[in-house]
């Protein structure tokens, strides 16, 4: 049997990786995953999308962890806005699993938003948009997402501010946190948080899950 290469990986080392994390893919979702890392390790060459080598390890640590989110909340048919995508997680990794997610990924690097280009049109994803932009200059208002994510958190009072604008009534923010910036971001006010839960086979890793008090939503200041 030839040995496998680098972005060869079996069936079997894909729901290897995504057992931990509650993800049973199909043969169809598994085929658009290869394809996905197989652009990814290629572009990683010439533009910096991970900083992770390993093709298994890639599958765990970035679709695994994206898609985790789906089981702590759901995810289906809903409107979800992705802020700094980078290379698609945990925004394209949700979709693959769950095609009926009407997706915007927001990232303002344009080679990234190139990759990501790429990506759908390989893959034929339908209803994605991508938006070439931070997310401070889009108009809150004007998205109404069901879900926001973000696993490139950066100041989160901003995402904070700004989400609390952007998401529709009872919609849901997700965050992929370190331990320090899990109790931070819990702690603040006019937000109302789920326990933060812990992630597979990570040291300090957590998703933590909020939503505005609706006393607060209505008219946010940030």
């Amino acid at each position: 049997m030839p040995a496998l290469g680098p972005t060869e990986i079996s069936n079997r080392q894909f729901c290897d990786a995504l057992s931990p994390f509650g993800i049973s893919p199909t043969e169809a979702q598994i085929a658009g995953m290869r394809q996905y890392l197989n652009l990814l390790l290629k572009w990683n060459r010439t533009i910096s999308l991970t900083s992770i080598k390993d093709p298994v390890e890639i599958v765990s640590r970035h679709f695994g962890e994206s898609m985790y989110a789906s089981k702590l909340l759901p995810v289906e048919n809903c409107r979800l806005a992705d802020l700094g995508t980078g290379a698609g997680f945990p925004g394209l990794a949700l979709k693959i699993i769950y095609p009926s997610i009407q997706l915007i990924l927001i990232e303002s690097n344009k080679k990234k938003c190139a990759f990501l280009s790429e990506v759908v049109r390989n893959l034929g994803i339908v209803d994605v948009e991508i938006r070439p932009e931070r997310f401070e200059e889009i108009r809150p208002e004007a998205l109404s997402a069901n879900i926001i994510t973000s696993r490139a958190v950066g100041e989160f009072k901003q995402v904070l501010g700004w989400s609390k604008n952007a998401l529709a009534h009872r919609g849901h923010l997700i965050l992929w946190v370190g331990a320090d910036d899990s109790t931070r971001i819990a702690a603040t006010p006019g937000w109302i948080w789920q326990p933060a839960a812990h992630i597979p086979d990570s040291q300090r890793r957590f998703i933590l899950i909020g939503r505005p008090m609706e006393s607060t939503s209505a008219n946010p200041r940030y």
